[in-house]
């Protein structure tokens, strides 16, 4: 038996390699198949009895997407991880597997736009009752508690103001209570933080962000426990958002350099944040790893391989934000996602948290003139150049 890696950028670099066995491709082949045929009836209830494990039919899973599985798994240090269709798919299929009719759910204020939607007009659709409070806030947390409380949902590094979560904290808070924590990872990815060894249920992770890293794979996963990641599996499989098998193909040709890439896109945002905090057209920069920021010890704690290639910067109004993007055209992307090898922003009270009522978004500190950048591979002294003429 060959003795596997236990550093991450070796298992990131092989994965899906010995897949196949020997004689194999060295690159996984597309298996596009949507159905799968048996030679016997034991063999056919054998496929159906161990959907992780055997292919039937593609909305039970797919050959590729259980590679990507078994390496993501890996990576975050759970035992089991169940791939959907997209990142929300992969949120709603979380919350479902540790809530249910009459439970209540305690969220964190500063979820992502998409997050929030879904945890104020859909769970409550499932009878499942949502607090969304500051769960930085022992005190706001103690309030909103109740008898059906069973789970807290929250981000591990905030979006798009970078809030830095203190899991620790807050796992020994929900541990006593049996609560579920579930951590979006999206931002910082299992290469800078591990929310399951700081003592988080569940981990979920948008697959087109900086996993794929290329804007190119759709898809989410749910990675954990083997019995809740049954129940995610299930509730997939009934709703048909299973992930697709070229996106899981996609999603692993990207993966692989993922270790590399995080390291590159938090030396680049942590350069520019300190340089772009000195601009006078600047307000403010937000960015874990600045001294202005207020978790910064925690962030050093928490991440001492770099905080990611997220930051958010404040021009003061939405026409100076409007005339830094015209000006911009042709050098950095306006776009409404992140985490691609190439820089990019956005508008957060236009794209991500447009759900928000305008109030809302004053109330956590995404004002008009807030914008998003997603720091990429560049070399970083071309990316401040671009950024420049933006700024003048």
């Amino acid at each position: 038996m060959v003795e596997r890696p236990d550093h991450r950028q070796t298992l990131l670099v092989r994965s899906g390699l010995d897949a196949h066995g020997t004689d194999s491709p060295l690159s996984p082949p597309i298996y596009q198949s949507t159905v799968y045929q048996f030679g016997s009836l034991d063999d056919l209830e054998a496929a159906f009895t161990e959907p992780s494990k055997r292919s039937v039919y593609y909305r039970n899973g797919t050959p590729n997407g259980r590679v990507l599985e078994e390496l993501l798994s890996r990576l975050e240090g759970g035992e089991a991880a169940v791939c959907t269709a997209s990142g929300m798919a992969a949120v709603y299929a979380a919350l479902l597997a540790v809530l249910g009719p009459g439970d209540h759910l305690l969220a964190d204020w500063r979820v992502y736009g998409g997050t929030y939607a879904l945890l104020v007009h859909d769970l409550p659709k499932q009878g499942i009752e949502v607090s969304l409070v500051d769960l930085q806030d022992r005190e706001a947390r103690e309030q909103a508690l109740r008898p059906t409380t069973r789970a807290v949902f929250a981000e591990s590094l905030s979006n798009p103001l970078m809030n830095v979560l203190d899991l620790p904290e807050l796992v020994a808070w929900s541990s006593p209570l049996g609560l579920a924590v579930v951590v979006d990872n999206s931002f910082a990815t299992p290469a800078l933080f591990r929310p399951l060894e700081w003592g988080a249920g569940l981990v979920v992770h948008s697959l087109p962000k900086y996993l794929s890293g290329h804007s190119s794979a759709m898809g989410g996963v749910v990675i954990g426990g083997a019995a809740q990641c049954q129940r995610v599996r299930d509730q997939v499989i009934r709703v048909g958002a299973t992930l697709g098998p070229f996106d899981a193909w996609m999603a692993l040709q990207g993966i692989r350099t993922l270790e590399l890439r995080m390291q590159r896109h938090s030396q680049n945002a942590l350069t520019l944040a300190r340089w772009l905090s000195t601009h006078p057209a600047v307000q403010s920069v937000h960015y874990p790893l600045l001294p202005s920021h207020p978790q910064i010890e925690l962030a050093k704690q928490l991440f001492p391989q770099g905080a990611g290639g997220m930051l958010a910067l404040d021009l003061g109004s939405r026409g100076r934000v409007d005339r830094a993007v015209r000006k911009l055209v042709g050098r950095i992307p306006l776009a409404p996602s992140l985490a691609d090898v190439a820089t990019t922003l956005t508008y957060p009270a236009g794209t991500s948290h447009r759900a928000l009522s305008p109030e809302q978004r004053a109330a956590q500190g995404i004002g008009d003139g807030l914008i998003r950048l997603s720091v990429g591979l560049e070399w970083v002294e071309d990316v401040a150049r671009d950024l420049l003429a933006g700024l003048q």
